[in-house]
């Protein structure tokens, strides 16, 4: 069950604590009781070159041009690094056949998180000569490539470039790409040029998707997905896990990515100045044959010049910088449920300022971070918390009145409603005010959820005994600290509203700490950091409510007026 599930569980469980337990056992009894992945293994030896989005009917997927045969060229291999990551280019199409993100540590390899899977490559162009043209894949053919040694920029080093081209003896054809990088951008900008003709096409390969690079595969795998943000209907995303046979997402497109669950290569259209209208004309994922990777290709504006221009964000999912990129590309990974979204998003960005906060400002480490974020929500809480209980003390103390009401009236129910909001009224007691203050926070409690979930921050923090904030608790201590905790919460709340004798809540005092240790059993250990926090800072509210009860109770029986 993936984690998204396991918590929506979780959550529906912790309503019905709280909702149904004021429904279950209100002062005045109802007339009726609430009823109750895909194998992306890069092949050694072949690859396929993935036919446009989409294939015109009569195409030859085969490339076919007069190409010099790369097998009798070594290939030349180039370097570009800066301060954040590391790719190495090949001269055959200008292809990258390795980026590495120096400031991310892989789980699964030796070295810094890599991008691209091994003996695989992407930013390959596929070239369609016209509409219903042959299709040639420009990776083979040899680029002479400027400057030859490749590039080093240091720390607040200006823009360079790295040059290919290639021209064909005899002037039939030629193709230059160049990619520009900054120091302090993962944005790499690529601009080319191609023979001029009519209603070609230019595709880009992101191959077979990133490979894992988390300790636990079956916490990447799930997440990994290709995604596009349409300009009508929005973004949408399809898992690669599903993709059983050729299928397109179809433009115009403000982005195309494919992403793991902390990392993401992006298209995006023009060169970011805003001056152009230029769009992605698509995605197209296709399945290999014969055992083949997945392939995934992104068409690309091409003008009928046949000049191009695009940027490749290659790099992690942080929500500040994807933010400053535009056109709503933080949501690639985005926070909650679809249809809860607009909800949630504005509590994620509460919650993420205030972790980066405390975290660079207050110099907690993540760890700290989390306790204290747990403690804070209660001290937020702490308001609604009381006013939830002591309105359940008031309705406990209108009890024997609203039982007069309803003998009185058992035979006209509709007097017998009137009759009880009149009581409630005088007293001046809002029969909801028991639940809805539950029902408040908990957009911010599934925005705290999806950040501590899926935010890279926690990515390899280690913490006390934690060696991974980002993955489950290898002693499974916090797991069992949460549901202890959840248990002592529950007994005081029983304590305080009287019902300890009660059996249905001595049913629930017991289930729900167990169900929730299964639920919480693999969440991320920052998770459960948080949650065991939270229900522990709990115990002191818990208390003086229990206090203020007693204080309420010695006033004596609350009067009807006359």
């Amino acid at each position: 069950m993936r984690p998204e599930l396991r918590f929506f569980l979780a959550l529906t469980l912790m309503i019905g604590v709280f909702v149904l337990t004021e429904m279950l056992f209100p002062p005045i009894r109802p007339e009726a009781p609430p009823e109750g992945e895909v194998a992306t293994e890069p092949a050694e030896e072949t690859r396929q070159t993935p036919p446009p989005v989409p294939p015109g009917p009569d195409e030859d997927p085969e490339p076919a041009a007069p190409v010099q045969p790369t097998d009798d060229v070594l290939e030349q291999l180039v370097t570009v690094e800066t301060p954040l990551y590391r790719i190495v280019f090949s001269n055959n199409g200008g292809v990258a056949r390795s980026i590495e993100l120096l400031g991310y540590e892989s789980f699964t390899r030796d070295g810094p998180v890599q991008l691209v899977p091994p003996g695989e490559d992407i930013l390959r162009g596929l070239w369609v000569a016209g509409s219903g043209g042959e299709t040639f894949d420009l990776a083979n053919y040899p680029y002479t490539v400027s400057p030859e040694g490749g590039l080093r920029i240091a720390e607040g080093g200006g823009p360079r470039t790295l040059t290919f081209r290639y021209d064909y003896p005899g002037g039939q054809f030629f193709s230059e790409i160049r990619y520009t990088f900054t120091a302090d951008s993962y944005i790499v900008q690529v601009d080319g040029s191609l023979p001029a003709i009519d209603r070609a096409a230019l595709f880009v390969d992101l191959g077979q998707g990133i490979p894992v690079n988390e300790l636990r595969e079956s916490d990447d795998r799930p997440m990994m997905a290709y995604s596009g943000n349409h300009i009508d209907e929005g973004i949408r995303s399809r898992p690669l896990s599903r993709v059983d046979e050729p299928e397109v997402m179809e433009g115009p497109l403000r982005w195309a990515a494919v992403k793991s669950k902390y990392f993401v290569e992006v298209l995006l259209p023009g060169d970011g100045s805003g001056g152009g209208a230029d769009f992605l004309a698509g995605i197209r994922a296709e399945p290999g044959t014969m055992g083949g990777p997945l392939r995934i290709s992104v068409g690309t504006p091409l003008s009928d010049a046949g000049n191009y221009t695009y940027r490749a964000y290659l790099g992690p999912i942080e929500r500040e910088r994807l933010v400053a990129i535009g056109d709503d590309l933080e949501e690639v990974n985005p926070y909650g449920w679809r249809f809860m979204r607009p909800v949630i998003r504005p509590f994620v960005g509460i919650v993420l300022w205030l972790v980066r906060f405390m975290h660079e400002s207050l110099f907690l480490s993540y760890g700290w971070v989390l306790v204290a974020m747990g403690v804070l929500l209660r001290v937020v809480m702490w308001p609604l918390n009381r006013k939830m209980m002591l309105s359940q003390v008031k309705m406990m103390a209108l009890q024997p009145f609203a039982e007069e009401i309803k003998q009185k009236y058992s035979q006209d129910r509709q007097r017998m409603q009137q009759e009880t909001m009149k009581l409630y009224k005088e007293h001046k007691i809002n029969p909801l005010s028991g639940c809805i203050p539950m029902l408040i926070p908990f957009p911010l409690l599934i925005a705290l959820f999806f950040v501590f979930q899926n935010t890279i921050e926690m990515r390899g923090v280690p913490f006390m005994w934690l060696p991974d904030l980002s993955s489950r608790d290898p002693f499974y201590i916090l797991p069992v600290a949460m549901a202890a905790s959840l248990y002592l919460t529950q007994l005081l709340t029983m304590k305080i509203s009287g019902n300890t004798a009660n059996p249905q809540m001595k049913m629930m005092l017991y289930m729900m700490p167990a169900l929730m240790l299964v639920l919480f059993w693999r969440f991320p250990s920052g998770l459960n950091l948080y949650y065991a926090t939270m229900n522990l800072a709990s115990i002191p509210q818990q208390i003086l409510i229990g206090k203020e009860r007693k204080r309420m109770q010695a006033a004596g029986p609350l009067k009807r007026p006359t």
